[in-house]
């Protein structure tokens, strides 16, 4: 009987690459917290999952780009590129950055547990799929 990966991982495998997106854009948002005219960036993940239930799609990745040349980017890497917003701030500094240190670190924080949880969660899958196929 064959397994279907995508069955049994669900959702979870493109939310761990959904969470690491997030953990690569809120880090560029602390990283540039004192550029000017920086603007604070962010996937909103509940949008995203319920934009992938809703279009029944089994990979929550952005648009489809063609690449036709060599030296293009391949944007298939990098998923979510497409669902990426400029993050709403209650009031941006006078410079025009608008990244909230507090706020970015604490969404970091929460993202970092959101992360190794749903890593723990594909551990425990993968191990019990190893004792299935083992027959233990």
């Amino acid at each position: 009987m064959p397994v279907s990966f995508d069955k049994v991982f669900g959702v979870h495998d493109d939310a761990l690459l959904l969470f690491e997106r997030r953990n690569q854009l809120l880090s560029e948002n602390i990283a540039n917290a004192d550029t000017p005219g920086y603007k604070a960036r962010d996937i909103d993940f509940d949008q995203v999952l319920q934009n992938a239930q809703n279009s029944g799609s089994q990979r929550m990745s952005g648009a489809q780009l063609k690449t036709t040349h060599q030296g293009h980017i391949n944007l298939q890497q990098q998923p979510f590129t497409g669902d990426i917003q400029y993050r709403q701030v209650e009031q941006s500094s006078a410079d025009g950055n608008t990244v909230d240190t507090q706020k970015e670190k604490a969404a970091f924080a929460e993202n970092a547990v959101r992360y190794q949880t749903t890593l723990s969660f594909l551990t425990r899958k993968i191990s019990g799929l190893k004792r299935a196929f083992k027959g233990e």
